[in-house]
């Protein structure tokens, strides 16, 4: 991917952890790549913008919870 502004949440301690990077800005394209944080030139998988939405939606509603 070229030059992409790769973010993590917000809700990210940056102690290292299990976080995921997005890049939001290329959903303009359709498409929304996603990569571990801890290894940033491995590779990444790509969702549709439309997909990762209805995921942070969810996310966001408490649908994913762990019961």
């Amino acid at each position: 991917m070229t030059s992409l502004l790769w973010v993590k949440s917000s809700y990210s301690d940056g102690s290292g952890g299990q976080c995921v990077e997005c890049a939001p800005q290329s959903a303009t394209h359709g498409l929304v790549p996603v990569r571990d944080s801890k290894d940033p030139a491995g590779p990444a998988l790509v969702f549709p913008a439309a997909s990762f939405s209805a995921f942070v939606d969810g996310v966001k509603a408490g649908a994913l919870r762990r019961s």
